[in-house]
């Protein structure tokens, strides 16, 4: 198995969000990128195959938290590092919220976001394992499959239009991600110190609520959000999926 620094390949980390940018301004040849992004430029970029970020059904690191109820959060607090999860927000929950909502965006601590806020809206690690009995936690991802029946892709891979993928690349990535899913108690264990979440916690989230192929129910899935997002004035323009 060729590593990716063997294959050529000059590996840099970020949070999605900023490798978006990167990626629009020319500064990453490819990226896994928050969805909402890809759609947005879906002209300028084209996916990798078999690979994303996806979840059918609760996924444990995308929440809204309230102290009220939906239609009485006056203020919101979002999480600075989501895109693809405030567009999310607003499919399924604009025609509850009230026509006055406060949207601010803060840096992603649950206890300052509510102290002057209604609701927040958290992503990742800070999301995982929350549960506090006097709050109400939805999970958008189990909201979204339980409205549509439909595989929520979070994230995908993307490469610019003018950027040639050799084969071997693909491949190479292709074999990173199948290295990486016989490791998952490895990553877990490897989490759990980072973070502090208990390892059951992480290996439950990497092995059954993440998905990490891009096949027919993803692609279904980010085609309807699309659609979903064009009707919501999320995105200026329905573009087809096209890859590498």
């Amino acid at each position: 198995m060729k590593r990716a620094s063997e294959a050529g390949l000059e590996i840099r980390t970020n949070s999605p969000a900023q490798l978006a940018d990167q990626l629009s301004n020319g500064k990453l040849d490819m990226a896994m990128i928050p969805a909402i992004e890809y759609l947005k430029q879906a002209d300028r970029f084209r996916l990798l195959p078999n690979i994303s970020i996806s979840s059918r059904n609760k996924v444990g690191t995308v929440l809204l938290v309230s102290k009220v109820p939906l239609n009485a959060i006056r203020s919101l607090a979002l999480d600075d590092r989501s895109r693809t999860s405030i567009a999310l927000l607003r499919i399924l929950y604009s025609e509850v919220f009230s026509a006055g909502l406060k949207l601010t965006r803060q840096e992603p601590d649950l206890e300052k976001m509510l102290h002057n806020n209604d609701a927040a809206l958290i992503i990742g690690d800070q999301a995982l394992g929350f549960s506090k009995e006097d709050l109400s936690i939805y999970d958008l991802s189990e909201e979204w499959f339980t409205r549509t029946e439909k595989t929520f892709v979070h994230a995908v891979i993307a490469v610019r239009e003018d950027i040639k993928v050799e084969s071997g690349i693909i491949q190479t990535l292709l074999d990173a991600k199948q290295e990486g899913l016989q490791n998952l108690d490895t990553i877990a264990k490897i989490q759990a110190n980072k973070t502090g979440h208990p390892i059951f916690l992480l290996r439950d989230y990497l092995k059954n609520k993440i998905r990490y192929d891009f096949g027919e129910e993803e692609m279904e899935g980010l085609m309807h959000f699309q659609s979903l997002c064009h009707e919501a004035g999320l995105i200026s323009k329905k573009f087809p999926l096209r890859f590498v």
